[in-house]
């Protein structure tokens, strides 16, 4: 998988030369070791975010520490610095028994977790490797009996594991629950729980979630030894530089507006109530020109891994997801979420919305209501301590491009069967994915992001990889709004 967001970003950015004195370096001056900064340096991260300045003295001294801070506020480097730091030096890793453990609620997050960790592992010698379901899990069992430094898991398959004998934590020195707030919303807290009493009392304890619920509070109240609490935002507060607007459209508008909006330039993540309407509106704006993907649990493994990395790479704009996408799904530059169906409740809405304007950035939110669900949209935004600007005529050409203004492209189908490997559901009675699809999707990705075929973003990174911002010749143009 390509350089993720959060990995880039969320340790704040910095124009100052990799070169100069690591007395300059934020997170040097926080006591981090001088062999882990001078790996992040030279990707720009030299100024530690307000949850990592907060955090990082307590992390590094061995505290049990509880963060608190919204999502795309750094709380990755924010655990995985004291981590590596820890760790180095210390003895080896044997068979069964991994040295840290870092829970996360999702595959995707475990997996960008991990990719986080590789720099810092390269630079301390530490190993690492995952551990989640929808996959073999031969190739985690061999990873356990080799030995690993942190392991990165979600729950159920850490406990299917553990009781087949394949996993002793008894060895644990260091324990991270990432996103508590979602595991709690999943269901995850009492596996959480059976997981959390097999780790020695005495390993120092990290949780780091962006809300502190009843659920929470109770893993933090048996677990935790005297926390240190830090919180850097508010869970509820907006972020300054995330504009929000609510369309009011009704039955076909509403498609009309979603093509619109994703046929402009830069990337896109949509979001659905259901993984069937995510699945069917991925088609629908493909149908339309759209290079569009889904996003869903009803996708195998090498499924959502190759739509990931095609969305990473920029061969897919748009990425038509469910709530599995709301947390934990880092892509640069991503300046648009869409609300294609409004969630449930306020803080999917805050969680969705935080896939853009991270770090520093600017981000456009838009959530579509039809007539029948004004009323809920409007407790929806107050809930969430929002004040959207309401278009009444949310399929206006002229609003949508003022909005989201830009050049719009469509492909025709045989360019989008070029650049798009369309994913398959997941196999039943938990069997793979077949190889072909799985390696037709990341060749094909991979092939288009180098070769220039996706539209340029702003930026001198996706300038370089779209070749300069120049887009393909051989794809149609075309600046009216969306077709059909």
């Amino acid at each position: 998988m390509t350089n993720i967001q959060d990995a880039a970003k969320t340790g704040g950015s910095s124009t100052m030369p990799a070169n100069e004195s690591n007395e300059t370096n934020g997170f040097t001056a926080l006591g981090v070791p001088a062999n882990l900064t001078e790996v992040l340096a030279p990707r720009g991260i030299t100024s530690p975010t307000p949850i990592q300045a907060a955090t990082l003295p307590d992390s590094l001294a061995g505290r049990d520490v509880l963060g608190r801070g919204r999502t795309g506020s750094g709380k990755t480097y924010a655990f995985m610095l004291p981590t590596a730091a820890r760790l180095a030096g210390g003895r080896a890793a044997t068979a069964r028994r991994p040295r840290s453990l870092v829970l996360a609620p999702t595959r995707e997050l475990a997996l960008q977790l991990a990719e986080a960790f590789e720099p810092l592992g390269a630079a301390t010698g530490l190993s690492s490797t995952t551990m989640f379901g929808g996959v073999g899990q031969n190739p985690q069992v061999k990873a356990l009996q080799r030995g690993v430094d942190v392991l990165v898991a979600c729950p159920g398959r850490l406990l299917d594991l553990m009781g087949q004998g394949h996993v002793d934590l008894s060895g644990v020195e260091i324990l991270i629950i990432d996103e508590a707030d979602h595991m709690a919303d999943m269901g995850f807290l009492p596996m959480v729980r059976r997981i959390l009493d097999k780790v020695a009392p005495s390993a120092q304890k990290m949780l780091f979630s962006a809300t502190l619920d009843a659920g929470v509070g109770v893993l933090v109240k048996k677990y935790l030894d005297s926390p240190v609490v830090h919180e850097a935002d508010s869970a509820t507060s907006p972020v300054s530089k995330m504009d929000h607007h609510v369309l009011a459209v009704d039955g076909d508008t509403r498609l009309t507006a979603l093509t619109n909006i994703c046929a402009a330039d830069g990337q896109a993540i949509v979001f659905t109530r259901t993984k069937h309407g995510a699945k069917r509106l991925a088609k629908q704006l493909r149908q339309r020109g759209v290079a569009a993907l889904e996003l869903h649990g009803n996708l195998s493994q090498n499924a959502r891994t190759r739509n990931l990395n095609a969305f990473h790479e920029g061969s897919a704009t748009t990425l038509v997801a469910t709530d599995i996408a709301a947390r934990g799904i880092h892509v640069d530059d991503v300046a648009l979420v869409v609300h294609a169906d409004p969630p449930a409740e306020h803080k999917a809405y805050l969680h969705r919305s935080g896939r853009t304007a991270r770090a520093g950035q600017a981000g456009i939110v838009i959530t579509l209501a039809p007539s029948n669900a004004q009323g809920e949209v409007r407790q929806l935004m107050k809930a969430a301590k929002i004040s959207p600007t309401v278009h009444s005529d949310g399929a206006s050409k002229e609003l949508l491009t003022d909005l989201v203004p830009g050049q719009r492209t469509f492909l025709e189908p045989a360019e989008l069967e070029k650049v798009l490997a369309v994913a398959t559901p997941a196999p039943q009675h938990g069997q793979q994915g077949s190889k072909q699809n799985g390696s037709k999707g990341r060749s094909g990705g991979q092939r288009n992001g180098r070769s220039g075929q996706q539209r340029g973003r702003s930026g001198p990174r996706n300038n370089q990889r779209a070749g300069n911002g120049q887009r393909s010749s051989n794809r149609r143009r075309s600046s009216s709004s969306a077709r059909g």
